[in-house]
């Protein structure tokens, strides 16, 4: 049950985005849930404190958006926390609607919307030369960089631009996550052809988040294979990791030489001069009040990501809204300082995020590295596991001695429940994000 709703959500929230500007989707519609489909009608579940903001000015958005995802006579209706669905009323057989989201690329991850800077000059280079020339330039092309840099932004560019200006090519985009799930359906199925047909047929094939493929044979030599036809035929690859090839642990060694046998480009973080551009382009692009002084306010401000410094932005722009104020540079000192006070400038440890992490939650550091099991303990201490990963380099198997001396598996778990955790949790982002923001100075 709970899988086909998100099913349907991911649908529709595939529709949302091609929409409405990136600030208005992450403050008014990311925080919302599908909560059940009764027939033709979906009861989408909004937080409190904007649930009559979404009623009144995003039902239209929503209805339209469910007719094209889900049914062409969709209805909707936003609901609060305490809605169940009734039992007595049976679920509506889904199937995504002809081409409703069916390349699953974001339209604003172009290469004109890509701020270039010292960082990520090699690696916008490279994408746009394999987007121009698909399998003939870098195959493969291995991305890799730290979380927030913008590999993934990379990744939709060259397939929108592949989509524009080479129609009769075929593109897949795919997370490894969804590689995997397909992967496993297909073989407790019985059916592996039609799922080597979705992979193995196109003329691009765009996987993001290769890092998790750590520990996953049976999919690491259905990847092996599916690499090794699309490459021998002359078609094109591209991939993303959070580390280069040689730094990925629990990857079969061959699998990992295929991925360095082309083009390895990297990522690093922003300078202060692209950290104000990207908040120009960003507010510009969603037409987001955001003056001089509030921009270099952000940017002087927070410094690991670009995704951290939209997040901010985002953060100023919801606060502001919901006051019916303008943003402004006090606004955003104000809400930075609460959440990221000054500290003195050094290197990321694994200490330092533990001790940030259990002041940010209410807990003790000592409970982290226990064997505390209780709900709060666990989420806080997958934070700090993910954050640990992004912001110091270290190996899985590092990070777990120093979070008393846990499996890889367990920081590899961690690392993957919070990436997707963050995107239906708000309060969990703001909280990462706080942290990053802390950790970061």
């Amino acid at each position: 049950m709970r899988e086909q709703l998100d099913s349907i959500w991911d649908c529709v929230r595939g529709e949302l985005r091609r929409e409405v500007p990136d600030f208005k989707f992450h403050i008014w519609l990311e925080p919302l849930e599908l909560a059940g489909v009764e027939g033709r009608t979906l009861y989408v579940k909004a937080p409190d404190h904007i649930r009559t903001w979404v009623r009144d000015r995003y039902l239209p958005l929503l209805a339209a958006a469910s007719a094209r995802a889900f049914r062409a006579d969709a209805l909707v209706e936003v609901v609060d926390g305490a809605w169940t669905p009734d039992p007595g009323k049976p679920d509506a057989p889904f199937a995504p609607a002809p081409g409703a989201n069916e390349l699953r690329l974001r339209p604003k991850y172009t290469f004109e919307q890509f701020v270039i800077g010292r960082g990520n000059r090699f690696a916008h280079a490279a994408a746009l030369a394999v987007a121009e020339q698909p399998g003939q330039t870098y195959n493969p092309l291995f991305i890799y960089g730290r979380p927030g840099l913008g590999k993934t932004h990379l990744l939709h560019a060259v397939g929108n631009y592949v989509t524009r200006f080479a129609p009769a090519l075929t593109v897949r985009y795919a997370t490894v996550e969804e590689f995997t799930t397909e992967f496993v359906q297909a073989v407790r199925a019985k059916d592996t052809d039609a799922f080597k047909r979705s992979f193995r047929g196109v003329d691009v094939l765009l996987l993001d988040d290769v890092q998790f493929l750590a520990d996953k044979t049976r999919t690491e030599e259905e990847l092996f294979h599916t690499f090794n036809v699309l490459h021998d035929s002359g078609r094109q690859l591209v991939m993303t990791s959070d580390r280069s090839p040689e730094q990925l642990g629990g990857i079969e060694d061959r699998l990992g030489e295929r991925f360095a046998s082309g083009l390895v480009v990297g990522l690093e973080p922003p300078d202060l001069p692209v950290r104000r551009a990207i908040l120009e382009k960003r507010a510009r692009l969603d037409s987001v009040p955001a003056g001089p002084e509030l921009v270099e306010e952000i940017a002087v401000r927070v410094t690991t990501s670009v995704r951290a410094l939209e997040a901010a932005l985002i953060q100023v722009v919801a606060y502001a809204s919901l006051r019916n104020e303008l943003p402004s540079p006090e606004l955003a000192r104000r809400l930075l300082e609460r959440v990221a006070p000054e500290q003195t400038q050094g290197s990321c440890t694994v200490a330092a995020i533990l001790d940030a992490t259990a002041t940010q939650f209410g807990i003790g550091t000592d409970s982290l590295l226990a064997r505390d099991r209780r709900p709060a303990v666990a989420r806080a201490r997958k934070v700090a596991m993910y954050l640990a990963r992004e912001l110091t380099g270290q190996s899985f198997p590092e990070i777990g001695r120093g979070f008393g001396d846990r499996d890889h598996s367990t920081v590899l778990h961690a690392v993957r429940s919070v990436s997707t955790e963050v995107t239906r949790d708000p309060e969990l982002a703001t909280a990462v994000n706080n942290l990053r923001t802390r950790l970061s100075r």
